[in-house]
């Protein structure tokens, strides 16, 4: 069976796009804590600052699907442990099929697989996008008889596994259709009680999906792409609103007690116009204190 390699989406693509989600921001993170959300503000200047933590120590572990398992039918359920507050991305046969924030020790990503076999893998990343041990590896083969004289599976992919924006901001997400027969439909479900957002694609390839958060928090979104022939393909994401984080898929916006990231302004208001009058009171002393020199110098060969 031909699949389109070219939509792939790789371990080390999908962190790439995450990392370079946090370019302008400032976050402030607790020591020993980690929450793992990727946020972006366009178009922002302000004073940035980290504090380091130590990466994951405890890696997540698949439980569900069986190493050795057969499956068919329909989209899966991987789900496992995991350390909570941790971002867990799914990957089989090393693409990006999925992501879920770690809640409650566990996780459950509702994905599609590739015809035959396929080796799974699920990784955690903390806030700094610093991953944690490699979990199992679980090996299933997957058969869509259904579907398969039809052509190329269905797969959805994207190479953000989170993607944030300022509430009341549009966050725009892209994501590749591959495989499958078009025209597409695709639903939405943001995670934030509104309702699934329907939206046609008359080709497979890239697709930009877009919504508006009305509150800050993190959200657990999942996308199902249906093609002419019914054939399903689903992805599971992480959507983030800036600000005090809330438990995946809340819409309260009272800060949390315990993981907080904030964009840091009043201090580059206070200090640098501190640092251009210290810098000038000195070289304004310095100039005093040389006068002085050279007029006493002055006097003496007098």
């Amino acid at each position: 069976m031909i699949k389109t390699l070219s939509y792939f989406i790789t371990k080390k693509s999908v962190l790439m796009g995450t990392l370079l989600g946090v370019v302008g921001l400032s976050v402030t993170l607790t020591p020993g804590v980690s929450h793992a959300t990727t946020m972006t503000q366009s178009g922002a200047l302000g004073l940035s600052g980290t504090i380091s933590v130590p990466p994951p120590t405890q890696a997540a572990t698949i439980t569900i699907p069986n190493n050795g398992q057969t499956l068919s039918g329909g989209p899966i359920t991987v789900s496992g442990t995991c350390p909570s507050g941790l971002l867990v991305e799914i990957f089989s046969n090393n693409v990006f099929a999925g992501s879920q924030q770690c809640s409650g020790g566990t996780f459950s990503v509702k994905t599609s697989l590739f015809s035959g076999s396929n080796q799974l893998e699920a990784s955690v990343y903390d806030a700094l996008g610093q991953s944690g041990p490699a979990s199992n590896m679980p090996t299933v083969q997957y058969s869509s008889a259904l579907f398969s004289p039809l052509g190329p599976l269905l797969t959805l992919s994207s190479s953000y596994a989170t993607r944030g924006a300022n509430p009341g901001e549009i966050l725009s997400w892209p994501i590749v259709i591959s495989g499958g027969t078009g025209p597409y439909s695709l639903s939405i479900y943001w995670g934030d009680g509104t309702q699934p957002q329907s939206q046609a694609a008359p080709f497979s390839g890239n697709v930009t999906i877009a919504h508006t958060y009305k509150m800050s928090g993190s959200y657990n979104i999942t996308i199902k792409a249906t093609d002419k022939n019914g054939e399903t393909a689903f992805l599971q994401l992480v959507g983030v609103a800036n600000g005090p984080i809330t438990p995946a898929g809340s819409t309260s916006s009272s800060p949390s007690t315990s993981n907080t990231s904030s964009v840091i302004w009043w201090p580059a208001a206070v200090i640098l116009p501190l640092l251009f009058v210290a810098f000038w009171l000195g070289g304004a002393h310095k100039l005093t204190s040389l006068k002085k020199r050279l007029d006493s110098n002055s006097d003496r060969l007098q």
